[in-house]
């Protein structure tokens, strides 16, 4: 190892208890040792670490916890604060990125044909693993990303998840070039999707039950906003459902025009009413989903938002109010991105 922390040091954080709703307090403050990490890990000292509705969903059991008591948060920046053995590509000091993807098997046939988000022995940080809800937390360096040092850790952290799923779910519609796509829910992951389609030509419409949020939809460029059951302005080529509700599902695939596709974001969805076949699904409408990311992914946007100058919108908590910062997630109280800020 490059560096060693002490056996005795300690770090602070938060852990899910017994999951349950948000308001039954299903977040615990702990203090645990900080790990040692292991070949080829990186342990990082905590920037920021952004909180995805995915910390929300396993809060409250809507994802059924993979061990007890764990740290959520994949979306991690921090500084290298000690290498394992083996672990070469960061050294001390430097700025790294911890996201949702974090490990697999590298063999399977999804994993050999680049696929690795399908890997059926996928790993992830803050379900597998404990996350970023703290002081330290330790990643592999194989998924670990860097990242640009000149810009505030808590304006990097949404983009590990928010901006990689987003990013993912944005190619998934199929957009095509000048398309038209709708944007069902506007929270993280959607104001960073929509930025990317806006700079690649397309006309963006957001449909979203937050009234702050359809303003600031209009204020990065969408030429319309309006109610999450409204009928956009056009017929869409695609469309994205950011938000985790099924009923939504029929809504915008009635949006779509001849052979539009509707790509569905998240990791958990409330169940999906009945469709009817010639107004949903007829004339070659396509439903797909989006599953996790591959490391790929994460390169390209990445390297895109830098490019194009990404604007992420924040709405900062220190890492005291990870409780209230999930609430007002669960509320829709949170404007554009919500990040955690030890210290």
């Amino acid at each position: 190892m490059a560096a060693s922390t002490s056996s005795s040091a300690t770090s602070s954080g938060w852990a899910v208890g017994t999951p349950g709703l948000i308001e039954a307090g299903p977040l615990e403050r702990v203090r645990r040792h900080v790990p040692e990490p292991g070949p080829g890990e990186l342990l990082l000292r905590v920037e920021a670490c952004g909180v995805c509705r995915t910390d929300l969903h396993l809060a409250e059991g809507d994802l059924v916890p993979h061990r007890p008591s764990t740290i959520p948060g994949h979306e991690i920046v921090g500084r290298v604060e000690a290498v394992g053995e083996g672990a070469g590509l960061f050294h001390v000091g430097d700025r790294a990125g911890g996201a949702w993807l974090r490990g697999t098997c590298g063999s399977c046939r999804y994993c050999r044909a680049g696929r690795e988000n399908l890997c059926p022995r996928s790993i992830y940080t803050g379900w597998d693993a404990d996350g970023g809800f703290a002081e330290t937390a330790v990643v592999p360096e194989a998924f670990a990303y860097r990242l640009p040092e000149d810009r505030e850790a808590e304006l990097l952290a949404p983009l590990l998840c928010a901006g990689i799923i987003g990013f993912r779910a944005l190619r998934r519609s199929v957009l095509p070039e000048g398309g038209r796509l709708g944007i069902y829910g506007f929270g993280a992951s959607a104001h960073l999707a929509a930025q990317v389609a806006l700079a690649e030509g397309a006309t963006v419409h957001v449909l979203t039950r937050s009234a702050r949020a359809r303003a600031l939809a209009l204020e990065l460029g969408a030429a319309s906003a309006g109610g999450a059951y409204d009928r956009p302005p056009e017929p869409l080529d695609s469309a994205i459902l950011f938000a985790p509700v099924g009923d939504l599902v029929p809504v915008a695939l009635e949006a779509l025009d001849r052979s539009g596709t509707l790509a569905v974001a998240g990791i958990h969805l409330s169940d999906i009413p009945v469709l009817n076949y010639q107004r949903h699904l007829f004339q070659e409408r396509n439903l797909r989903s989006v599953t996790s990311n591959t490391r790929q992914d994460g390169r390209d946007f990445l390297a895109l938002a830098e490019r194009v100058g990404i604007r992420v919108t924040v709405s900062p908590y220190p890492l005291s109010r990870a409780d209230r910062a999930l609430a007002d997630l669960a509320a829709d109280r949170v404007n554009g991105a919500a990040v955690l800020v030890p210290g």
